[in-house]
């Protein structure tokens, strides 16, 4: 029987670009998203390279990423003396936005199309029957439907309830904080990402059109996870990885306050089984990468479309599952380890 109604755990890039693809295939879909409003890490930013805004294209998206943020050109790469070591365009279109502008373009997008979006729903636990699966969530709520989607990120939940096996997500040995600046306190021309080798941390920073502000991040090595830090504290650590160098990347994080977000990062070079009988996983949940290579999000949305075209395609769940398997898992996988290994260096 063919899958009529999907249910999404995680209403980030991946769940919401899923359940917009499903609508494109005819496929009905409703997103329970743990969080309250935009989710986990918003003050971070990324950007949704090439590969990813033709997948927002297939799923009528595009134009909503467009008005929420700006062309990414080209990158310098610069020294801790703040050298010119090399310069490379970005293969386009290519944008760059915060993730919580990205959450919020695609929700409001689904809500638009009659996708309804639940906020405040932590999915507990699901079980699967031959004639579908009931989700459970932490408020003492159900919903049943044909199918789960797990779009739950890098620590999900129905990565779990699949694999009771699933190996654990790979603390990579780096933190990631984000941060904004007024102005543009590094003195450099940010028409262009500019990513700097420094000598104890590797950093990155542009400024978006009109904002007036300049986008910072910074790659600090650490032997173990600092989660919990106050933003003061993520941005003294930011801090004393760039004091001794000569690149106004110290100026620019020293301006930012507060306006700073970090996280530890993790990555996940493989995941045995993405999917049973009646549940399959998307985006992190299935094979999540640390930023370097900036494919994250754009993987997520090759994954929603791959997915709701192996559901339109194939009336028997597993059979689909199998398919979007098939076209999906060797190049993610692929993805996670270069990036791994740009992260390293």
């Amino acid at each position: 029987m063919a899958v009529r109604k999907v249910i999404i755990a995680g209403g980030g890039v991946a769940g919401t670009a899923t359940a917009l693809a499903l609508l494109e295939a005819g496929i009905e879909a409703e997103v329970y998203e743990a969080h309250a409003s935009a989710g986990e890490d918003a003050g971070a930013f990324l950007t949704v390279m090439r590969n990813g805004m033709a997948a927002l294209a297939e799923i009528g998206a595009a134009e909503a990423v467009d008005a929420v943020s700006f062309p990414a050109r080209a990158v310098a790469l610069l020294d801790a003396q703040g050298r010119r070591l090399g310069h490379r365009p970005i293969e386009g279109p290519a944008r760059s936005l915060t993730r919580a502008a990205l959450y919020r373009a695609l929700q409001e997008l689904a809500t638009t199309r009659g996708i309804p979006v639940h906020h405040g729903k932590r999915m507990t636990g699901a079980s699967s029957s031959p004639d579908g699966v009931e989700v459970r969530f932490a408020d003492g709520s159900r919903a049943n439907g044909d199918v789960l989607v797990g779009a739950d990120g890098v620590h999900s939940r129905a990565r779990r309830l699949i694999d009771p096996h699933a190996p654990e997500p790979r603390y990579s040995g780096q933190h990631v904080v984000y941060g904004y600046a007024p102005g543009n306190p590094a003195g450099l021309d940010l028409d262009e990402y500019y990513m700097v080798r420094g000598s104890r941390a590797f950093f990155g920073l542009t400024a978006p059109g009109g904002d007036g502000r300049t986008w910072w991040f910074a790659r600090v090595h650490g032997d173990q996870p600092a989660a919990g830090l106050s933003p003061d504290q993520w941005r003294d650590l930011a801090l004393q990885m760039c004091r001794d160098d000569a690149t106004g990347v110290h100026a620019l994080i020293a301006a930012s306050g507060t306006d700073v977000v970090g996280s530890d990062s993790y990555d996940i070079p493989t995941t045995p089984h993405w999917h049973n009988a009646r549940m399959v996983l998307t985006g992190d949940a299935a094979h999540a990468a640390v930023p370097a290579a900036a494919q994250g999000a754009s993987m997520a949305l090759e994954d929603a479309v791959a997915l709701a075209t192996a559901l339109h395609d194939h009336h028997d769940p597993m059979i689909a599952f199998a398919a979007y398997e098939g076209r999906r898992r060797a190049e993610t996988e692929e993805t996670v380890a270069v990036s791994a290994k740009l992260s390293s260096r």
